[in-house]
């Protein structure tokens, strides 16, 4: 079964803990009727099963624990490809409705998008001693991460774009047996760069921290056009405003060598980080600021597909034009789950977009 990314990842990922944002939504209460109580012997479920357990051969299958008819839903604390059912569907649109009448002023929207770095540096400096779970699911998610820490696996520059406090990048390095791996990762904000290079185990002779804006002019420190094998970003997408989109894509395409690829993760549309926000987080459709000032983006499916093979974007000044399309989608899909609250007989829906894009 696959493995449910419900905490929170620090510099992109920052949902409070299941219980918090039920609580949050406590208007979805559910009624046990109907749903098998004590009395009622449950139905037996093929995730009872061993067989069901097994390891998951296909990354983007996203897990084996369907919720069917007759199951009791409260069950599990958690349920795979589960579609939102009529009542959160419904929450949902009166939940944006009001978003989009109280959005955030037109000085905060400055405030906000004028200086991003600020608030990102703030963050890493309020969370230097809290910083949330280390990434160990996606060498699962992503094949190609555990084929480039192979012994025989030979050179390979790999890149991690919005690296953070190194949640991702440390779990990695610690299942390496590639000597020749090199491992840059590079966030934007100062602050999140200098605590991964104060890390135990940072070590210079195969990983690089640096400061880097992936929707500016330069690539990152150390490395060249066409150097990078594999660039992952996880949560760092959603940051960047829709002006910012079309020259992050570039510079991702700049720096990968033909072929490279690029592993994605982020927030789908509906997700409940979405629809829990509140009168003046509104910045734009489906984008939103965070209490801590930082900005976060809920995607459609399509909408990436068009954005990462080139067909949409909007031109920030003094973008160039792009003629053809930067990369192939090898994959893309969306993960949805339904986490439970059973103790207050919560529902609480999560919406991700996983993909694998491939240069041309």
């Amino acid at each position: 079964m696959a493995s449910t990314v419900v905490e929170s990842v620090p510099g992109q990922e920052q949902d409070a803990p299941p219980e918090q944002l039920a609580a949050e939504i406590s208007g979805l209460q559910i009624s046990s009727e109907g749903q098998g109580g004590d009395e009622k012997e449950l139905p037996p479920h093929r995730s009872h099963d061993p067989q069901f357990n097994q390891k998951r051969t296909d990354p983007f299958q996203f897990g084996s624990r369907y919720l069917q008819e007759n199951d009791d839903v409260f069950e599990f604390n958690a349920w795979d490809h589960v579609e939102t059912d009529d009542a959160y569907k419904e929450y949902a649109e009166q939940q944006f409705a009001m978003q989009r009448q109280s959005p955030v002023s037109d000085f905060d929207k400055h405030r906000f998008n004028s200086d991003p770095a600020k608030w990102w540096n703030l963050f890493y400096k309020n969370n230097t001693a809290n910083f949330f779970k280390d990434r160990k699911w996606l060498q699962q998610e992503f094949p190609i991460l555990d084929k480039v820490t192979q012994e025989d696996a030979g050179p390979i520059t790999l890149l991690e774009i919005g690296a953070g406090a190194g949640n991702t990048a440390f779990p990695i390095l610690s299942r390496n047996k590639n000597p020749h791996l090199r491992l840059h990762a590079c966030d934007f904000s100062k602050k999140a760069v200098e605590v991964m290079r104060s890390h135990e185990s940072y070590d210079t002779n195969i990983m690089q921290a640096d400061v880097w804006d992936i929707a500016g002019d330069e690539l990152p420190p150390g490395l060249q056009e066409g150097s990078v094998d594999v660039a992952l970003m996880v949560f760092i997408f959603s940051a960047l405003s829709p002006l910012q989109w079309k020259k992050a894509v570039a510079n991702v395409h700049r720096v990968l060598k033909p072929g490279g690829e690029v592993c994605f993760r982020d927030y789908g549309r509906g997700d409940l980080a979405q629809v829990r926000f509140r009168k003046g987080r509104y910045l734009d459709e489906n984008f939103y600021i965070r209490g801590d000032g930082t900005r976060v983006y809920f995607f459609e499916k399509d909408e990436l597909a068009d954005i990462w093979t080139g067909k949409s974007g909007e031109d920030a000044p003094g973008d160039e034009a792009v003629s053809e399309a930067l990369f192939d989608i090898e994959e893309l899909g969306v993960d949805r789950r339904l986490l439970v609250n059973r103790a207050k007989k919560l529902k609480m829906y999560r919406c991700w977009l996983q993909g694998r894009f491939r240069k041309k």
